[in-house]
């Protein structure tokens, strides 16, 4: 996670570009898959309209060290449309490199297909959907080796786009698995594209 060298503008424009395409593939060819499933005339209570999640990831070793904890409340505002915010909170330790990053995300994600196996009826009961997201943290970096030491604060907002499948564990609950790609990353801080794994309940 060491902050390297902008990205040109070129390559970003590159990757809107790419993003843009997906999504319209995705909206474009789904539109009777849309359609042609089965909608509930029942309106759902409040509290079956909020959701709790979020992702956790944590790794170890004896170099590296990495905590990720990003919980989320949300509310569906359509059967098919929800939005989300939570903190965020990432640490990251690699030898003499240490970073830490506080702050927060919104999100909204839409749901293209509720359940693959009404589409398509291979016994897969995937929910398929696109998302949207803007980060915003405080990222404070450090170095010390024994024989030089720096120590930056940065402010970030990050826009990402991209789309994941939902798995249903229950009722409520699923597990999600997401790609998504950063439209605009100053520092080079996320990877292209970026692999998340998320539950709800």
């Amino acid at each position: 996670m060491l902050i390297r060298n902008s990205k040109n503008n070129s390559a970003l424009i590159n990757r809107l570009r790419l993003s843009v395409i997906i999504t319209l593939i995705i909206v474009l060819s789904s539109e009777s898959i849309i359609y042609g499933q089965k909608r509930s005339d029942e309106t759902p209570s409040l509290r079956d309209r909020i959701f709790f999640g979020g992702d956790i990831g944590l790794g170890f070793g004896n170099q590296q060290t990495y905590i990720d904890l990003s919980p989320v409340v949300g509310f569906w505002i359509l059967p098919r449309l929800n939005v989300a915010i939570g903190p965020k909170y990432e640490f990251y330790k690699e030898y003499y490199y240490r970073s830490n990053i506080y702050g927060g995300r919104v999100y909204s994600q839409f749901v293209v297909v509720q359940d693959l196996n009404t589409v398509i009826p291979i016994g897969l009961n995937l929910g398929i959907f696109l998302d949207v997201e803007e980060e915003l943290y405080s990222l404070k970096q450090s170095y010390d080796d024994g024989t030089q030491a720096y120590s930056e604060n940065y402010f970030v907002h990050t826009p990402l786009i991209g789309a994941g499948i939902s798995q249903p564990l229950g009722q409520r609950a699923s597990i999600n698995l997401m790609v998504l790609w950063a439209l605009y990353d100053k520092y080079d801080i996320y990877p292209d594209p970026v692999l998340r794994i998320s539950f709800s309940f």
